[in-house]
């Protein structure tokens, strides 16, 4: 007989119809990336704590929540800007999942009527990155500037809010792609530079210009022209 049954306590019954709610309501939790879809935008997750299933002799074990599919990535944007970022299997994750069913809006976008009446569903979940379990903390995080950095901190480029000074650090190389590039403001290069293009000092020319003046012998030429 349940206990339930032969105790009359309709408080406990009560207890037991809420925690039952409760159980069958989704949140938010962590999980470990299985594969990205960097085209769509989505992932399938693997939630990284287990369910309890209780078998016919009534013992609780532990196993493995089904995968999350088609998971919604967060990246930090707005106003036509985008953060991304190579996600890769393995990564962690926070997947949060909507109160309502997000299948037509993630079709069609903008106000959608409900596809499904379901609530705190495990089909409604978005992925956030960058939570991290402490065996996987990157450690060294800048305490005085913001950064964009890889996880191993060898490269980075970071903004100290105290000094507005901008710096950026990479054992790799730096390639700029842009029609121009404007710097206002001196310069200095601790190492050689190397151009497959002129360089101008005002309007002399490094290929093209010419001195004037010029001696033989010891003597020196006299300055350049354009």
């Amino acid at each position: 007989m349940n206990q339930l049954e032969r105790h009359a306590d309709p408080r406990a019954v009560m207890r037991a119809v809420i925690e039952n709610a409760r159980s069958r309501t989704w949140t938010a939790l962590p999980g470990i990336i299985e594969s990205f879809d960097a085209s769509a935008m989505t992932c399938v997750v693997q939630p990284a704590i287990q369910g309890q299933v209780r078998d016919k002799a009534g013992s609780l074990s532990s196993v493995n929540l089904p995968l999350l599919l088609d998971c919604p990535v967060q990246f930090t944007a707005g106003g036509g800007c985008t953060l991304t970022f190579p996600v890769k299997a393995g990564d962690e994750c926070l997947v949060v999942f909507a109160s309502r069913c997000i299948d037509s809006w993630w079709q069609s976008g903008g106000i959608q009527p409900q596809a499904e009446l379901r609530m705190h569903d495990r089909s409604d979940g978005f992925a956030l990155l960058g939570f991290r379990s402490q065996p996987r903390v990157i450690g060294a995080v800048s305490t005085s500037a913001v950064q964009i950095r890889s996880d191993d901190g060898q490269a980075y480029i970071e903004i100290n809010p105290q000094s507005h000074a901008i710096g950026a650090s990479t054992p790799g190389p730096i390639t700029l792609t842009a029609p121009t590039v404007t710097i206002n403001g001196d310069v200095t290069v601790n190492g050689k530079v190397t151009t497959t293009g002129d360089v101008k000092a005002g309007a002399i020319s490094l290929q093209t210009h010419k001195h004037t003046g010029v001696t033989t012998g010891s003597g020196t030429s006299g300055g350049p022209t354009p």
